[in-house]
Parts: C-alpha cells; structure tokens; sequence
C-alpha cells in the first residue's frame, strides 16, 4: 500500500488524544474521522486536529467509502466487539489494551482476524517503549537475562475518572486492563511462556465494584520470576514502574524512560526513530498495512496473555 492511510479514531479521552499526537509525526496517514460519546467535545478536539468527519457511532465512521483502518481508544467493555465491528467492516484495527474484558473475546477477535487475514494488533505499548526495547535488545544480543521483573502499577482512582481526572462513564479494572500491561511484557522479554501464576485481591470497593489492590506473581519457562503490586489506592506517584534484575545488570523503566539500579540514567534516544511509545506503536500498526504483515502485538501474538488473565480471573473468584 502507497497511498495515505484513512484512519478513525473511536474515543476522543486522554488516550485518544495521545494516539492523534502521535500520528502528527507520522508521513502517510490522515485521521478523517472522530468518534466519541460527547459530540460537542469531540467536535472540538475535531476541530484542534483537522478532522472532517465527526460522529457519535462508529457505525458512521465504518461506513466512510475511504476509509482504511481504525484505532480504538474507547472503554474496555466495548473492545473486543467493535474490534469485531472493524473486521467484519473490512478494515485494518489497532485496539488499545486490553484486547478484551474476557478471554472468549479476546479469542473470537483472533478467530475473525485469521479468517480476513487483516491487521489486527492490540496496544500493549510496553512493547514499543524506548525503555523497554533497550533491555529487549540487550536480551537479544545475549547481554542481559533476566531473573526477576519488580512491577508496580500505582493509582489513586477512588472514582470513575481518566488520566487527566476527567469523569469516565466506565469502571477500569487492575486485572483485565493494567495487570495485562505487565504479563504480555513478561512473557514478550523472557522469550518464554508463562507456566504459572497466582494472584490476590484486597476487598472489593462498595461503589466501583472492583478490588482496588491486587498482588500477581509469574513464573516463565525459562525460570524467570515476575512480582506485580496494583493499587487504586496510591496516594503518590501514579504510573507503572518496572525493575529488570538480571544477570549482567539491573534496570529500572519508567515509561520511556530508563535508569540503573542505582538511579543513573541511561540514554535510550536512539533506540529507535521517536521517545514516544505511542507514537511507535502506531508507527508500527501502519508499518504492518502498508507492507501487509503481522504486527508486533498482533491480537493472536498477544493472545498467551489473556490465557493468563483468564486463569488468574479463575484463581481469584475461587
């Protein structure tokens, strides 16, 4: 494919703006249409980005004769079936994570992928980090294993809001949305499937109906060990921030950024062409169009973690 790439983008929240940040900096796509609940605030972020085509359903949007492909940022129940939508519509389809609220989901949306053998790939953006790419190509280059991944994923989100404190019309969930973030990382850096997990829960919030506190553990193949703590109770900090303790060296990866065990930073500036994980995450969905290839975290590559997901989900209603 030459041409520009036509792209929707469903969700006009926190995350639908950094994905249209994102793709500013990339040649050959043009966003033509927005779709998000409230048509009044999408028509103004519209109007921000110099998108024509504003819409309250995605249906609307599928229907656009030009259209090539679509980005999903909207709430996590509603993943997996427009991902399906967008397939069945003919087009190419970046989900943001997680794939789906359920492992039934996650797998129909594989399913339908294989059959229309179009692009299908799901935002687990650690992937795409310069932080994280860093250490995967030291373990590439035989430089670095690791022995053990410290994870904190910490919030403080008492209520229904978004990353910019905005009201959400949705409840986020630690296990389907943020601890997937850590186990599709796991097991994407070892190089090796996760053989066991065990998960704990802290008291369900009267409100939101979730557990605000969560503890996993992993165990990869290869022997390697995982330890992931989650909090909406946190009141500091807020984010997920990775510690690789590894035979050569110790790494600690916040976001995009990297440092040493002992806190000195390391300059991952030319790990690869931006220091935006967004930004390279979407730069690959397109990549993959255009050369008509799988794409790093396509939804079947991605799919071992929410087999994960769904056993934990298992241990933890038992």
């Amino acid at each position: 494919m030459t041409k520009t790439i036509k792209v929707a983008l469903a969700g006009a929240g926190a995350f639908g703006i950094k994905h249209l940040d994102g793709i500013k900096n990339i040649d050959g796509v043009e966003v033509i249409s927005l779709i998000s609940r409230d048509l009044e605030k999408t028509r103004e972020v519209a109007t921000k980005y110099g998108i024509g085509h504003v819409t309250t359903e995605l249906a609307d949007s599928l229907a656009l004769p030009d259209l090539d492909a679509v980005i999903l940022c909207t709430p996590t129940q509603m993943h997996a079936e427009q991902t399906i939508a967008c397939l069945k519509a003919g087009k190419h389809v970046q989900v943001e994570i997680p794939l789906a609220d359920s492992l039934a989901g996650a797998q129909e949306v594989v399913a339908l992928q294989r059959q229309t053998g179009l692009v299908a790939m799901c935002g687990h953006t650690r992937r795409f980090n310069p932080s994280h790419q860093y250490v995967h190509k030291e373990i590439a280059a035989g430089e670095f294993n690791i022995q053990q991944m410290d994870v904190q994923t910490y919030f403080f989100r008492r209520t229904n809001t978004n990353a910019l404190g905005q009201a959400r019309s949705w409840t986020d969930h630690l296990l389907w949305h943020h601890a997937a973030h850590t186990v599709d990382l796991f097991a994407y850096q070892c190089g090796s499937p996760i053989v066991q997990a065990n998960a704990i829960q802290g008291p369900i919030h009267p409100l939101l109906g979730i557990a605000m506190d969560m503890s996993i553990q992993l165990k990869a193949a290869n022997g390697a060990i995982c330890t992931l703590s989650l909090s909406f109770n946190n009141d500091g900090p807020l984010g997920t921030f990775f510690r690789y303790i590894g035979d050569t060296a110790t790494y600690i990866a916040r976001y995009d950024d990297l440092f040493t065990g002992k806190e000195e930073k390391i300059d991952v500036s030319k790990v690869d062409v931006s220091m935006n994980g967004i930004e390279l995450q979407d730069r690959e969905f397109f990549a993959a169009i255009k050369e008509g290839r799988e794409p790093n975290s396509s939804v079947a590559g991605v799919l071992a973690c929410y087999e994960v997901l769904h056993k934990l989900e298992q241990q933890l209603a038992a």
